[in-house]
């Protein structure tokens, strides 16, 4: 018997490891703010006069559509006052997982378990680490990255090659 115990232990142990089920019930909160200009007025010399910065823009935007677990929210392809662009979720509600990334992909959103693996067939960058699975939330993206190249976003699980949901970005 005490033969069985201590394989049986480290398979259990392992399989704990790689499928975190305890994730399912934990929850991450994150409520940032849209980000804006890098110049700040208390930058500025008092010989130097202000010229007004333009305006943040949505270019894209979806809503997230559920994979493999539910997942609702926002997802908004900005370029802010400096140039540069960065993508935005909110309303993020999904579940919390093992390893899951922000990616910005030219594959197709598809509905149902049709779309849970297609978002690495393709071509995709990674945005990072998804900071939190519950709320609002930006992600820079690189300033060598074309944007417009991109025509969805997915949450996706790196461990298990799954997308948790997925948005197209349209045209705002």
């Amino acid at each position: 018997m005490t033969a069985l115990a201590l394989p049986a232990a480290l398979l259990l142990g392992l399989g704990l490891y790689w499928f975190q089920p305890w994730k399912l019930w934990q929850n991450a909160t994150i409520h940032e703010s849209l980000p804006t200009a890098s110049s700040s007025p208390s930058t500025l010399s008092p010989t130097t006069q202000a010229t007004p910065q333009p305006l943040t823009k949505t270019l894209a935007q979806g809503t997230l559509v559920s994979h493999e677990h539910t997942t609702t929210g926002t997802a908004k392809l900005i370029r802010l006052p400096d140039g540069s662009h960065t993508l935005r979720l909110e309303n993020l509600d999904t579940s919390n997982g093992p390893d899951l990334r922000v990616w910005l992909t030219d594959a197709p959103v598809k509905e149902g378990t049709a779309g849970w693996r297609v978002f690495d067939d393709g071509k995709y960058v990674s945005l990072g680490k998804l900071k939190g699975n519950k709320g609002d939330q930006n992600y820079a993206i690189p300033p060598d990255v074309n944007p417009s190249a991109y025509t969805s976003v997915t949450i996706w699980c790196d461990r298990f090659d799954v997308s948790f949901g997925a948005a197209a970005l349209t045209t705002a």
